[in-house]
This record gives structure tokens, C-alpha cells and sequence, in this order.
């Protein structure tokens, strides 16, 4: 166990724990509660509204007491699932070979949180002037939830930090900027029956159709229109129907369509105003369906949303990765991440972790050793800056 990373014990540990999204994440917050609080953290479990799920918020306090300002490092406990996915190794086990830790979340992110609470030890060996902050979110894959609580979370436990990683793969490298991303549910009601009075009833497929069209004229005008920001591999506001249900047998006129879709945008275009005109377009297929028959109906729903992190030139933050060995900001990355919800209410937020977005989700998702030793070596370098002289 010597050439491995310090890390390992904890990865095995949080790798261990069944987290996927459709689960409690409790079992994980309270054996990192406990263990935080053994070590001097106060620490806070901040349930959802169903007390299934939960954050964790753990603060070391400074060398004085004190709990103003500080770091805040963040992190999500769960993870997609594994079913349809042929792994070679137990997912839920972490499994070194050939230079890699595999296992579901070791990539996306489970490795970040190891390497944090790892270096625990060294966060105490001598007097901070700042304190330093864990904050643990759930449900972040299906929706953000989490990440959209713990603002609030930080706020009702009266902590004001002053710096936030939050550590999404990124390959070691500071990332300062991503895209927002919203997430929307249509729900259209038609009126069914047997297709051979199909001019008597009104086809809730048909008329959703009509709707999705209109979000492929949407994603293909910011394609040709922009705003274009050239730092993003897609350097433009993308919007795509990710799922589509609608009808069960060939002979009858589906009375509801559900459809999903996933907008994310750049600086420059509003997510809001974006939904307001979807919801325009369905109101005016709606008006045409009523006019069929009076039940029927169109739904636009937004299922979730997260602000987007937008590059500012005058991070503190930036410059202490960087000079403890992270690479240099340059990059900016279409997926969302919870950095915006710490950046919207003033916090220096950036994205900066272990691993690679392609590992993720993945059957056999891995992280290299070397990223780990790395990640290691910059959070040290961190937590260096903020002792006492």
C-alpha cells in the first residue's frame, strides 16, 4: 500500500457507499460527519424536504475561533448508475490496477472529496489564520438540487467564505468558466381514441412535434446567430431534446407526450427568456389543440437550473492553484457544475479536480494515480497559503 496515494483509504471508503441518485446519500454524510467531527469540525447535516437526502456542511475553524471567511471545498456524493454497463471489476469497489483506481465515481467525483478529507491531517498540523469549509451535495446528477440548497445551507449556519473549488474532473487544470444549464420537462395532453376517428381527436405526438420543432429552430439560430464565446469547445448556447415518450399502440392517437430538454448558454443569452419563448410557441400550439376539444393542454416545467460560472480576472484563487501546481486557466467547459451557485452570491469559486470528464459515466470510469498525487500535491499547496506564518 506504500505507492499508493494517501487517498486510497478514503476513496475505498466513499467508493463503498451505493450512491447513485435514486438512493439515500445518508449513510455516506453521517460517516463523513462523524469522522469531521471527531477530527474538531463543527459539523451540519442539512436534509432535503423529503429527509432522505442531505448536505454536509463541516467547518474547521481558524487558529482564533473564528469561522468567517476561509475556503470551502465542495463536492457531490452521488453517482449514475451502473445497470446496461459491463464492468470488469465490483463498481462499487475501488480496484487499482495498471495505474488507475476504477469505480463508479472515482472520475466524477468521489476521488476530490477523498483527497480533501485526506488531507484533513495536514489541515491540522498547524494554525490556520482562515477556516476551511466541506460542503458535501446530493443529488447533483439528476438535477443540481443539492448545489441549489447549500448556498442557503452556508447562509442559515451564518458562514461567509470567502473562496469555494469545487473539484469536477478537470484534469488538474483551473477552470474558471462554464455554461448554465437548465433542465425542463413539456407535457402535452391530447385527446385519445382509436386512429380511425383520428380527425375527431387530437394527437398529443403530433402537436408535440410541432413544439420540438421549435427547439431545433432554436438550437440551430444559436448555431448561425450566436453570441459566440471561441474559449468553449461548442462555442455557442446549445439546446437538444434529450428524451421523448409519447403513444403505446400503432392504432391509437397518444393523449399525452412528454418531452424533455436540456438548454445550456453562454454569457450573452438568458435562460429565462429562452424558456419564455418556448413556453410562447407551446401556448400558441396549446390554443390551436383547444380549439379541437377544451381539455387538452401543453405543460412547460422547469425541472432544474444552475447560473453558470462566469471567468473574473482578478481571482485570488486562481493564482494559488496555479503556483501550487495546478495548470493555468484557458479552458471552458460546456458541462455544468455547482461552482455558479457559489459564485452567484460573491464567493471566488472555481473548478478544479482529479480526473476527466470522458472517464465519467462510463463503464470501467477510472482516475489515474497520477491525478490523484497531483490533486494532492495542489491542495497541500493550498492549505499552505493559509497558515499561520
Amino acid at each position: 500500500m506504500s505507492e499508493l496515494p494517501r487517498s486510497i483509504e478514503w476513496m475505498e471508503r466513499l467508493i463503498g457507499f451505493d450512491t447513485v441518485s435514486r438512493h439515500s446519500n445518508l449513510p455516506l454524510i453521517h460517516e463523513v460527519a462523524d469522522r469531521l467531527d471527531t477530527a474538531g469540525f463543527v459539523t451540519a447535516v442539512r436534509p432535503d424536504v423529503t429527509g432522505d437526502k442531505a448536505n454536509l456542511v463541516a467547518t474547521l475553524p481558524a487558529a482564533d475561533g473564528s469561522m468567517d471567511g476561509g475556503l470551502v471545498l465542495s463536492g457531490h456524493t452521488d453517482v449514475v448508475p451502473t445497470e446496461g454497463q459491463e464492468w470488469t471489476s465490483d463498481p462499487f469497489a475501488a480496484t487499482v490496477r495498471d495505474g488507475r483506481i476504477y469505480g463508479r465515481g472515482t472520475s466524477d467525483m468521489k476521488s476530490f472529496l477523498a483527497v480533501a478529507l485526506a488531507a484533513v491531517p495536514t489541515m491540522l498540523e498547524a494554525p490556520l489564520r482562515e477556516p476551511v469549509h466541506f460542503a458535501l451535495t446530493y443529488d447533483e446528477e439528476v438535477g443540481l438540487f443539492g448545489g441549489a440548497q447549500i448556498v442557503g445551507d452556508l447562509r442559515d449556519l451564518g458562514l461567509t467564505p470567502a473562496r469555494c473549488i469545487v473539484g469536477e474532473p478537470t484534469g488538474m487544470a483551473v477552470v474558471a468558466a462554464h455554461k448554465s444549464i437548465t433542465l425542463a420537462r413539456i407535457v402535452v395532453r391530447g385527446l385519445p381514441g382509436h386512429s380511425s376517428m383520428a380527425p375527431h381527436l387530437v394527437s398529443a405526438a403530433f402537436h408535440g412535434a410541432q413544439v420540438i420543432t421549435f427547439v431545433q429552430e432554436l438550437a440551430e439560430e444559436f448555431e448561425r446567430e450566436g453570441p459566440f464565446d471561441g474559449g468553449y469547445t461548442v462555442p455557442f448556447s446549445t439546446i437538444s431534446v434529450d428524451y421523448l415518450n409519447g403513444g403505446s399502440f400503432s392504432t391509437t392517437v397518444p393523449g399525452e407526450c412528454e418531452i424533455r430538454f436540456d438548454l445550456r448558454t453562454i454569457d450573452g443569452v438568458e435562460s429565462d427568456d429562452v424558456v419564455a419563448r418556448i413556453r410562447e410557441r407551446a401556448g400558441q400550439v396549446e390554443a390551436a389543440m383547444r380549439e379541437r376539444h377544451p381539455s387538452t393542454g401543453i405543460d412547460v416545467t422547469v425541472l432544474a437550473q444552475a447560473p453558470g460560472l462566469t471567468a473574473t480576472t482578478d481571482s485570488a484563487l486562481v493564482d494559488v492553484l496555479t503556483a501550487a501546481g495546478a495548470e493555468a486557466p484557458g479552458v471552458k467547459v460546456a458541462f455544468g457544475t455547482e461552482a455558479g451557485f457559489f459564485s452567484s452570491v460573491g464567493i471566488d469559486t472555481v473548478v478544479c479536480g482529479p480526473g476527466h470528464i470522458e472517464q465519467a459515466h462510463i463503464a470501467d470510469e477510472y482516475v489515474s494515480i497520477e491525478q490523484i498525487r497531483t490533486c494532492e500535491r495542489v491542495l497541500d499547496g493550498v492549505i499552505a497559503t493559509m497558515r499561520d506564518a
